[in-house]
């Protein structure tokens, strides 16, 4: 992980060099290796070419000598898609420093703050990388809804989920979403809790990660963009392409939120995806799922021609795999795999709690709270569940009857739940060690334990 660990003392609002030009209307810049890792450039640090720069609308690649313009708007993030084998500077939090917030005027007062007035357009905005080796066989942690409300359920979150990641072999690690649970001002306390974990960490905005008072969706995710950066984003690692999405759709606090992207947004990943190769697999991170978001079609007729795909979701504390195909509005030739992932909360940290004081908080489905590790090999991802504190083969819980009369036998049930399972799964069981083996009926019904 040593590649990981060029933490720079870096700006709040991003990874860059800025010099005031108050007459420039076109945004400017550059992509540098960054020899000495300090952040600035330095003589004799050469541009990038071909690096896609946006400015959450656009997308355009770097000249030969690094160099970028991109049209500039009043309210805007520019940064830069990490390419793969290179990395942006991460802060001493661990989280990744790749955009520029452009707000002359700062957030809208909020109660929780957003970014502060950053003055005209920079003359130059530039974005320093540093090489590292990027394998074509990777893992990667995946979490949904680690929901903390309180300190408190922070300690769990600790001690159930961040302990056991210390040391791991997940080059990266993403929430996908609901990182809090609508106090926003934890967001440091959370963070430096996962900076433990010590792996870059990216996010995605989920509805309680949202400024409640503001009135629409524009200014909503006001302090999700001073601590992370652009809601909608991309980046690159080996031969795998992200696109992290931004589906929650603030309406004000009478009409709360729906499932949807926008025209802005996708036109960012219509402009993304012609630079990314189609042999390449592609895999969207998202809060709500597919089938909760209203214009997925729009998106699906972006992407579904690509012969390799990939999602994941949160928001719903109940992890499932879904196979998505012409009834779910994907014309694509082959179905898309859509991931509803397990939430590190389970179900809000409820539950009785343990010896330790931590909850035995389950998700809706029945199956433990826990996070994902994912292991990428070019075009192919294993999903592999597991369980908080719990050994890597726990993968299973049955429920059954302690004993039976043979002539009740016919009238008990006996219960298997899959945490990772999908329609493909099989599941046989059998009565003694001489039984027949037998197959089991899939079912949704809930876990009767849960």
């Amino acid at each position: 992980m040593t590649a990981f660990r060029h933490v720079l003392a870096l700006l709040l609002l991003g990874s860059f060099i800025a010099t005031p030009d108050a007459q420039s209307q076109t945004a400017k810049g550059s992509v540098f290796h960054d020899f000495n890792e300090n952040g600035k450039r330095d003589a004799g640090e050469p541009g990038i070419g071909g690096i896609l720069v946006s400015n959450q609308i656009e997308v355009v690649k770097t000249d030969s000598d690094g160099n970028w313009e991109l049209p500039s708007r009043e309210d805007c993030i520019y940064f830069v898609n990490k390419p793969s084998g290179w990395m942006t500077p991460v802060d001493s939090k661990m989280l990744p420093r790749f955009y520029y917030n452009h707000k002359p005027k700062g957030s809208p007062k909020t109660k929780f703050a957003g970014v502060p007035p950053t003055g005209t357009l920079p003359a130059s905005i530039d974005f320093p990388l540093t090489k590292q080796t990027e394998p074509g066989l990777f893992k990667a942690i995946f979490m949904a809804d680690p929901q903390s409300r309180n300190q408190k359920e922070l300690d769990y979150f600790a001690r159930d989920i961040v302990e056991e990641l210390m040391g791991t072999e997940g080059r990266f690690g993403v929430t996908l979403g609901d990182i809090l649970f609508d106090d926003l001002a934890l967001y440091d306390n959370h963070n430096a809790l996962v900076a433990l974990i010590g792996v870059p960490w990216y996010n995605v905005i989920g509805n309680h990660d949202l400024n409640f008072d503001a009135p629409n969706d524009i200014h909503s995710d006001e302090t999700f963009e001073r601590i992370y950066g652009p809601a909608y984003y991309a980046y690159s690692y080996g031969p795998v392409n992200f696109i992290v999405l931004d589906n929650v759709n603030w309406k004000g606090r009478e009409k709360g939120y729906d499932g949807n992207l926008g025209a802005d947004q996708l036109t960012f990943v219509e402009n993304l995806v012609q630079h990314l190769p189609e042999d390449e697999l592609l895999v969207l991170l998202m809060h709500i799922p597919l089938g909760l978001t209203k214009d997925r079609e729009k998106l699906f007729r972006l992407i579904e021609q690509r012969p390799y795909t990939l999602s994941l979701a949160g928001h719903t504390h109940w992890q499932e795999h879904q196979f998505l195909d012409a009834n779910d509005g994907w014309r694509g030739t082959n179905r898309h795999q859509h991931v509803v992932a397990v939430t590190a909360s389970g179900s809000w940290w409820g539950g009785e709690p343990d010896e330790t004081g931590i909850p035995n908080t389950m998700m809706r489905d029945g199956a433990p709270n826990g996070y994902l590790l994912v292991t990428f090999n070019g075009q192919q991802a294993i999903i592999d569940f597991k369980a908080a504190r719990r050994p890597a083969d726990y993968q299973i819980r049955v429920s059954c009857p302690d004993s039976v009369s043979v002539a009740d036998a016919p009238k008990h049930e006996l219960f298997a739940n899959v945490f990772n399972g999908s329609e493909k799964s099989t599941v046989r069981f059998r009565i003694g060690k001489e039984g027949p083996w037998m197959e089991m009926k899939k079912t949704v019904e809930p876990d009767p334990d849960f």
